[in-house]
């Protein structure tokens, strides 16, 4: 029996892990002799070398407990970890060996009726990529290496566990994937996160943000381990029990340690950890249980006893698609408002950010990243596509930066792929990425699709093929239909999937022009209607090309009103530039209105009302009224105070200038 057969089988039953390796190794009291030497003191990976059985007696012990599963002594055996013993090259090597001797000794318990399995543990290592520690290539490659060793010993599943930070997760599923390509077979996969005692992973991330990332991954269990105790992970399972599609697993700690003698010692009895994880079971549906740190074999025991009388709740887990930060996510759908993706990170739209990315002003940049979160962003665009600039380390540099300083989640925006790809190699949350089409064919439409599948990201396709952009409902429509039903094909979720077709300037009185706002509200509908659980975004500003600001405010406003009425649920907007249509007087509704639907009047083929005339002699020589809530509309002091308290270095000098001509030093 397969380890999927065994934790798939009906009824369903609890699967327990064993316990801690490093608790149950150091309780021999090994000598530096022991690990081979003083160099290698510590490491207990080279352990599988220098004294295999130290390793094997804690292996037998567990099993002997009634284990079902048993993790290899390869927690740290990448060759980043092994490289502080000066052991790196000789990763593939240990994780191989671990794997081999775990499976020898699960053989001597397994029986038909008790199978027994091994799992390739795989630990975060020492290094936080998303921090700037280790780079995303760096690690994915290590990883690459440690899983190889493992599925070449015989591993029966992966575990990724004592994980830290969500863009390590990344590198380590996708690690072990390629080997997973290489050797033409798939092993079960286990993600395990670690929420510290402040309720976030080491890099902050929430529960709800770790689920999001995790989720377009082809994961088998995700729970937690390590860090604390049962007690301090119930709400972190409950959230799991509501809402993650995979099998839920909680190997805790025998609670907090507490500093006795120089010595982690951990309180935590076998019959707490059975009446913690009892309740886990009973009432969220824990399928598997185990122990981290502190845990022996008497833990493992109590575990095994109730396993064999206890059922998993069932669970009907809700899934809110969304995209993450690295500290939250950002559902999709949003309540009382459409999916609000800033505009102003687009150096191929906005002056200030152009201006900003040339002079490399990385703290101006996330100051204005800063501002879009005030003035109510959901997800941020990111655009650093300009001309005579290295696009991929412009990408990269303001991606890594905003990861950190902006609770928001990105949506990488590019027509070149690589620059893409560099933003993703240093954003740990889940990302959308804007955007692929047909334009050269086929090829670079599916590179985009490997990127969101590779990375766990959204994609937006737009309504262009290789005849050009689509002008008409029709076509528009026919594109996304087609882009629609490859990339199911290809294995994007529908609700992954966000279709732009295009808003095109309705203001430049060509007469093509003048059906663009007409058409594109009728492609939205259509989409809606028969395109199942996309969803449809549009960037605004375009509509309204040429006006005057005052003008374009009210037609962008107008125009992103009726594409919400027609089914469109997000918009790469400035938030602050849109009006609510309370605040739209009713004529400039009305004749903003004839203009998306080109609802001229004729005397024959004499025009007599032509709307773009109308709106611009109602806007002539007016401006848009100043937004008061802007730093720069403020008193000296209070100016002071926001640069503080946002942390926006973005015009601060000018504002320290003025500040001393009032406040003059003594």
């Amino acid at each position: 029996m397969s380890f999927l057969e065994y934790l798939h089988a009906e009824p369903r039953r609890v699967i327990v892990f064993d316990g801690a390796m490093g608790t149950n190794l150091q309780a021999q009291n090994l000598t530096a002799e022991d690990f081979g030497g003083k160099e290698y003191e510590g490491c207990n990976e080279y352990l599988v070398i220098s004294k295999p059985e130290a390793v094997a007696k804690v292996h037998r012990d567990f099993l002997a407990a009634g284990a079902d599963v048993i993790e290899t002594d390869t927690f740290g055996s990448s060759s980043i970890v092994l490289s502080e013993y000066n052991l790196g090259d000789r990763a593939y090597e240990i994780s191989k060996k671990a794997a081999e001797l775990a499976k020898s000794i699960a053989a001597e318990f397994s029986t038909p009726e008790k199978p027994r399995f091994v799992a390739g543990s795989m630990g975060p290592g020492t290094k936080l990529p998303t921090l700037g520690h280790i780079d995303y290539d760096t690690l994915y490659s290590a990883f690459r290496e440690q899983a190889a060793g493992l599925f070449d010993g015989g591993v029966d599943l992966f575990i990724i566990e004592t994980c830290q930070d969500v863009l390590q997760i990344k590198a380590a599923l996708n690690g072990v994937m390629a080997v997973f390509r290489e050797r033409g077979e798939r092993r079960p996969l286990m993600v395990s996160v670690t929420m510290e005692q402040q309720g976030t992973m080491l890099i902050g991330s929430e529960i709800g943000a770790a689920l999001t990332i995790l989720e377009p991954y082809p994961i088998d269990i995700l729970g937690l381990n390590c860090a604390t105790g049962p007690d301090l992970m119930t709400e972190h399972i409950r959230y799991l029990s509501q809402h993650s599609p995979f099998v839920i697993s909680c190997i805790p700690n025998a609670g907090l340690p507490e500093n006795i003698g120089g010595h982690a010692h951990y309180k935590l009895t076998p019959m707490e950890l059975r009446l913690a994880l009892t309740r886990f079971v009973e009432d969220f549906g824990v399928q598997v249980i185990g122990g981290c740190c502190g845990t022996r074999p008497d833990h493992i025991a109590a575990l095994t006893e109730i396993a064999a009388t206890l059922t998993p709740k069932p669970r009907t887990p809700q899934r809110t698609p969304a995209a993450a930060s690295i500290y939250s996510p950002q559902p999709y759908d949003q309540e009382n408002s459409f999916l609000i993706i800033g505009e102003r990170l687009n150096a191929s739209g906005s002056k200030k950010c152009r201006d900003l990315l040339n002079a490399e002003d990385w703290d101006g940049l996330v100051a204005l990243a800063r501002a879009q979160v005030r003035e109510g962003a959901h997800i941020l665009d990111v655009n650093v596509d300009y001309v005579g600039r290295d696009g991929v380390r412009d990408m990269r540099e303001l991606v890594s930066r905003l990861v950190t300083n902006v609770t928001l989640p990105l949506m990488l925006d590019s027509t070149e792929w690589q620059k893409m790809e560099a933003g993703l190699k240093v954003a740990g949350g889940k990302c959308l990425l804007n955007s692929t089409n047909f334009e050269d064919g086929e090829p670079r439409f599916y590179k985009v699709l490997e990127l969101a599948k590779t990375y766990g990201a959204g994609v937006v396709v737009g309504t262009i093929d290789e005849e050009g952009m689509a002008r008409t409902a029709e076509k528009k429509f026919a594109i996304a239909q087609r882009a629609y039903r490859a990339a199911l094909d290809y294995g994007i979720p529908p609700y992954e999937i966000f279709f732009d077709p295009l808003a095109l300037p309705i203001s430049t009185g060509i007469e093509e022009d003048r059906v663009n706002g007409r058409e594109t509200i009728a492609a939205i509908r259509r989409i809606r209607a028969e395109l199942p659980d996309c969803h449809i975004l549009l960037g605004i500003s375009n509509i309204s090309f040429g006006l005057n600001p005052a003008a374009r405010q009210v037609l962008n406003s107008m125009f992103l009103h009726e594409a919400i009425q027609a089914g469109m649920d997000a918009a790469i907007v400035s938030a602050a530039k849109i009006l609510p249509l309370a605040k739209i007087d009713p004529e400039h509704q009305r004749v903003c209105r004839d203009l998306i639907y080109d609802l001229r009047r004729f005397d024959g083929d004499v025009c007599v009302y032509d709307p773009l005339a109308e709106l611009t002699r109602l806007f002539e020589g007016k401006t848009t009224p100043q937004d008061r809530s802007q730093v720069e509309n403020l008193p000296i002091e209070e100016r002071l105070k926001r640069h503080i308290i946002d942390g926006d270095r973005l015009g601060l000098e000018d504002t320290l200038a003025k500040a001393l001509e009032k406040y003059p030093p003594p």
